[in-house]
């Protein structure tokens, strides 16, 4: 279960130097996420995903498509792991500091952390300016579109269509059989 731990002084630094131990943290304003290995609809979800987006991002030359552990900065003293996120260009050092932010961050919603992906990370995905920040609820076969001036999410469950700055043309994804290739239904 995803559980902030609103301990104060957490710092990205301190937070790089927590052990190894398997589990997912990430730090927005000050506030610690911990979140344990997601489940495999989750992890099927991130995969079909990252299916559709590679071909159309790699064919656009948008950029590159990421999963997963990650440490973006954001432009601050955060440290994000999106599920998936697409970065415009990849720093010559590799080094996560160094890394731009995304054109597109997407999570996959679960229990624990949708308070967290719904309010806190969006927010700061906003503020930040990041174009698109998806969450992908796997529940209710839909998908909340946000954007930085976003009020409300476009809530979208038939077709999601991105077109994301200097494509040339649009990625347009089916969201019943994406659902269905994620649940293995018929």
């Amino acid at each position: 279960m995803g559980m902030p731990n609103t301990a104060p002084g957490w710092t990205r630094e301190m937070v790089l130097a927590l052990p190894d131990d398997g589990n997912r943290y990430e730090l927005f304003e000050g506030e610690l996420l911990v979140t344990p290995a997601p489940a495999g609809p989750h992890q099927v979800a991130i995969s079909f995903l990252w299916q559709a987006l590679q071909p159309y991002v790699s064919g656009q030359g948008l950029g590159v498509v990421l999963t997963a552990p990650a440490d973006l900065s954001l432009g601050g003293d955060q440290l994000s792991q999106p599920d998936l996120f697409v970065m415009p260009s990849l720093p010559p050092s590799r080094d996560w500091a160094d890394f731009p932010d995304p054109i597109l961050a997407i999570e996959i919603l679960s229990p624990s952390t949708a308070r967290f992906d719904r309010l806190v990370k969006r927010r700061r995905f906003q503020r930040t300016g990041i174009p698109e920040y998806w969450i992908v609820d796997l529940d209710a076969r839909v998908i909340e579109r946000w954007r930085p001036v976003d009020e409300r999410p476009e809530i979208l469950d038939e077709r999601l269509t991105w077109h994301a700055e200097g494509a040339a043309s649009p990625l347009e994804l089916d969201l019943p059989g994406y659902f269905r290739e994620v649940w293995g239904t018929a």
